[in-house]
């Protein structure tokens, strides 16, 4: 199950974009740490993910929240098994998700996720 899937953007300056998605389109601070996400007060699924530049290498164009680490798992499983190109290690991170990046056959970049139980 799909729990969300959110954009990510780079910034120099992570106030002013705070301070832009906040006021002009009314999102709400989830998180400081270690990204900037803001999301929907009527529909917290709908996120930005705001990251420092170059703060992950490779950088992912967006992220998909499966709901459970065993999900992140099974999605594992099947990158590899298709052959997919992980470019970061599945891997539970010290902020509480479980997490690896596969890239899709055109290049792009996906952070697949959940958060591990308690932390999200």
């Amino acid at each position: 199950m799909i729990k969300r899937i959110h954009p990510y953007v780079e910034s120099g300056d992570l106030d002013a974009s705070r301070e832009f998605y906040v006021e002009v389109f009314g999102l709400e601070v989830a998180m400081t740490d270690p990204v900037l996400g803001l999301r929907s007060p009527d529909n917290p699924s709908a996120q930005v993910i705001v990251l420092p530049k170059n703060a992950e290498t490779p950088t992912p164009q967006f992220g998909i929240d499966v709901g459970e680490p065993a999900t992140v798992d099974a999605a594992y499983r099947m990158a590899v098994r298709r052959g997919a190109r992980i470019v970061y290690p599945l891997t539970d991170e010290a902020w509480g998700v479980r997490r690896f990046f596969v890239q899709d056959p055109d290049g792009t970049v996906i952070n697949v996720l959940a958060h591990l139980s308690g932390s999200g």
